[in-house]
């Protein structure tokens, strides 16, 4: 991952908006059921660093939250198991561009799950921890989507709800041109009262102070 160095200004207060949009709680219950559709357990590179390779110890931060999942490699393991095949290969290298790549499959497998584009992040906002509440929140919208398609599996989020579309016949859409509306005209706006005479000024007293 690149290192941009600190911010300042209005990028500073961006970045410490957006962090404090990221709701630990969330990401902690996104990352569980994200191991529990793939089966198996995530590990941060932290963990592996210090030798604890025993499994998954829990969401400790945004940073631990990203690392989990920024190669990518779980995500696209995700999607497949909602809509098979959506990924053809998962880059199992560590080489950034390869990761990075896992992430837009991820997002594509996404769209052709159904999800749409505003509910989806961009590569950077994860792989560069810059919005990793819309991370979430795309998990969230993912899980939603599963349960509308029909998985049986782990659940997060709130079921998507089908399109209730409506069909009006002409006849009932020219019901409507008979309704007129108060942003035609109203006789019940404002008037001349309370002015006096002719170039006088208008006096708004407290009602106690009127005559």
């Amino acid at each position: 991952m690149a290192y941009h160095g600190p911010s300042y200004g209005l990028s500073r207060e961006c970045h410490l908006k957006a962090q404090a949009k990221f709701n630990l709680d969330r990401a902690k219950e996104a990352v569980t059921w994200v191991e529990a559709v793939v089966n198996r357990n995530l590990t941060s590179e932290s963990n592996n660093n210090n030798g604890n390779h025993n499994g998954f110890d829990g969401v400790r931060d945004q940073l631990d939250f990203a690392v989990k999942l920024k190669d990518g490699v779980a995500l696209c393991e995700l999607i497949n198991k909602l809509c098979p095949n959506a990924v053809k290969k998962i880059n199992t290298s560590p080489a950034p561009f390869k990761q990075r790549e896992n992430l837009e499959m991820f997002l594509k497998g996404c769209e052709t799950y159904g999800m749409k584009s505003q509910d989806l992040f961009q590569v950077n906002d994860l792989y560069e921890n810059k919005n990793l509440y819309m991370v979430v929140d795309c998990l969230f919208s993912l899980g939603g989507m599963a349960q509308k398609n029909g998985f049986d599996g782990a659940r997060l989020g709130v079921r998507v709800s089908n399109e209730n579309k409506r069909n009006f016949t002409p006849e009932k859409l020219a019901e409507s041109n008979k309704i007129i509306g108060l942003q035609y005209g109203s006789n019940r706006g404002a008037s001349q009262a309370g002015m006096g005479s002719f170039g006088n000024s208008r006096k708004i007293l407290p009602d106690g102070e009127r005559k």
